[in-house]
């Protein structure tokens, strides 16, 4: 072993360099992030009568014995708080939403999270998957292979790469007219991928990071509407949605 050791001893450190240094680059690349807007989302749920906890691994948002749920995973490198204002307003429509954090706050990382708070939280009857871009393609992927366990999927500013059309899942998918960082083109091509029946909103004004409240988003378009109001007609829709 010794002998080896000598014998290797400049390869093992070079393996050991690179792999520092790819640790290194992707705590560099986690730790950027766009950070919820915490003035506007406090102005946003002032006086809220809506139910919000915050734990180690959730925002929970709304009554846990609701009828409906919905696991929402957040877009890749938005703080999970971003959110808060779009389960608040689907609470007061009466569906508890659970936000997950994900790890890194990258939904790759995280796409069976809906398992753990489908088992927790048993009472409520249909359970919802989705989330924002890169969350909700991840909650796509999930859904794919737990049928079984949610009814439908939600995407917002994303598109489905798994394969739903042999699935009973319901799906709604929304984005806004002026979302400058969804990928048009991929979106057109996945959209073989929803089952027939899918329903689709085209939010006129609306941009990419309007789904929640942090601030502007890198290469997304301006706004013609405020987040406020675009997450007032995503959450109707998604009520209306969830009922059927």
């Amino acid at each position: 072993m010794i002998n080896f050791l000598k014998k290797h001893s400049k390869k093992l450190v070079c393996v050991i360099l690179i792999i520092a240094a790819v640790f290194a680059a992707f705590a560099v690349y986690a730790s950027v992030y766009y950070r919820a807007d915490e003035e506007k989302i406090a102005e946003y749920s002032a006086g809220c009568e809506v139910k919000i906890r915050e734990t180690g691994k959730y925002f929970l948002v709304g009554d846990e014995n609701a009828k409906r749920g919905f696991v929402f995973y957040p877009g890749g490198k938005v703080d999970p708080q971003a959110y808060v204002p779009l389960a608040i307003a689907l609470a007061r429509e009466g569906i508890f939403t659970v936000i997950v954090k994900m790890p890194f706050n990258l939904a790759v990382l995280g796409v069976n999270s809906a398992n753990r708070v489908i088992r927790k939280y048993s009472s409520v009857e249909k359970w919802f998957v989705g989330g924002h871009s890169l969350g909700g393609s991840m909650a796509a992927s999930y859904a794919k292979g737990h049928d079984h366990k949610v009814a439908g999927v939600i995407l917002l500013g994303a598109y489905s790469t798994a394969n739903l059309t042999g699935t009973k899942l319901s799906v709604f998918t929304a984005y806004g007219s002026e979302d400058g960082v969804l990928n048009m083109k991929k979106y057109e091509k996945n959209i073989k991928n929803l089952p027939n029946g899918y329903s689709s909103l085209v939010i006129d004004g609306g941009n990419h990071a309007g789904f929640g409240m942090y601030g502007e988003q890198k290469g997304d378009g301006e706004a013609k509407i405020t987040a406020e109001a675009q997450i007032a007609i995503v959450a109707e829709m998604i009520d209306g949605f969830t009922r059927k």
